[in-house]
């Protein structure tokens, strides 16, 4: 009885050992599938990047080059664009979207630093000038252009009235061809310069403190902490700011139409306002190829920009 039951003890691990030596079947099906399943995640934002943007990117191309309505559709060629290069609404349209981009995205960049240096040094009421400052930002883009319609009215409005007060006569802020444009781009930096200040506060406030106190120690002043330490070391916000605002501003409608329309005149006009008049008098074709053309504007533009900015912050 002792001889068997000890045998019987002896021989029982003997399969277990078995069982732990042979290679887990398991484990090597889940290492496949931990390679393959990302993946599976990336196809439904595939599928809707291709089914809204890149179907309608290839389609405008093609409608770019045709004179079509909702019922027919006929090739001409290069026809729309020729077209829009000798019309002189849609070239002065052209022209105002670079002047729009490029005022609004440089003059951001240089309120939005000024701005964050100020807001990240030890002021009073720091906290609630931060919130002032960001609030327009959150406010409705037509809505601002709604209220700013009414307060620059030539007449009527409350800056003017302010001006006559003191003795000045205030212009035709959105009535005059000359001003209307310009205008609109102060309305746009008061509304994205706070945007501006907050991506720049966040690159100051990651700048390691110890720079600054060894830049005292050796003598330097304020101002050259700021284009020695402060400039180089934000250059990635910088990037950002300018990225997002000249993207902004080349593409800028809700804003000037809310406010002009693209008056008086065509003075105002952008390539986004004037492909919506041409698209609401029936030119098809036409409104379809400004959309192209904007399209390559801001990718002409921004991306060698972008790959520069890279480049540059790479070598630093």
């Amino acid at each position: 009885m002792t001889g068997w039951s000890s045998h019987e003890h002896a021989g029982t691990p003997q399969p277990a050992l078995r069982e732990a030596e042979e290679p887990p079947k398991r484990r090597t099906t889940g290492r496949l599938s931990h390679k393959t399943y990302p993946y599976w995640f990336l196809l439904p934002a595939g599928l809707i990047y291709a089914v809204l943007f890149l179907a309608p990117t290839f389609a405008s191309f093609y409608f770019a080059f045709t004179r079509w309505n909702l019922y027919e559709v006929e090739f001409i060629g290069w026809d729309n664009f020729s077209l829009f290069f000798r019309d002189p609404q849609l070239t002065k349209g052209f022209t105002n979207t670079l002047i729009y981009g490029v005022l609004t995205s440089g003059i951001k960049v240089i309120l939005g630093l000024a701005l964050a240096v100020l807001l990240t040094s030890p002021i009073l009421a720091r906290g609630y000038l931060r919130a002032v400052i960001f609030f327009p930002v959150l406010v409705s883009t037509i809505g601002v252009g709604i209220t700013f319609r009414a307060l620059m009215d030539p007449e009527d409005g409350l800056i003017n009235q302010t001006l006559a007060l003191v003795g000045i006569q205030g212009p035709g802020w959105l009535t005059d061809p000359n001003l209307a444009l310009y205008s609109i781009i102060g309305v746009d930096i008061w509304k994205g310069v706070g945007l501006a200040a907050l991506i720049f506060m966040a690159g100051i406030v990651s700048i390691p403190r110890e720079y600054y106190e060894a830049a005292t120690m050796d003598g330097a002043s304020g101002w050259k902490n700021f284009w020695s330490i402060t400039v180089p070391l934000v250059s990635p916000a910088t990037t950002t700011v300018i990225i997002l605002s000249l993207i902004g501003g080349l593409r800028s409608f809700d804003l000037i139409w809310s406010m002009t329309r693209g008056g008086p005149g065509f003075s105002s006009d952008v390539i986004a306002s004037v492909i919506l008049k041409q698209y609401q008098a029936g030119f098809y074709g036409l409104s379809t190829a400004g959309n192209v053309i904007l399209f390559l504007v801001v990718t002409a533009i921004v991306l060698p920009l972008f790959l520069w900015f890279n480049r540059k912050q790479t070598d630093l």
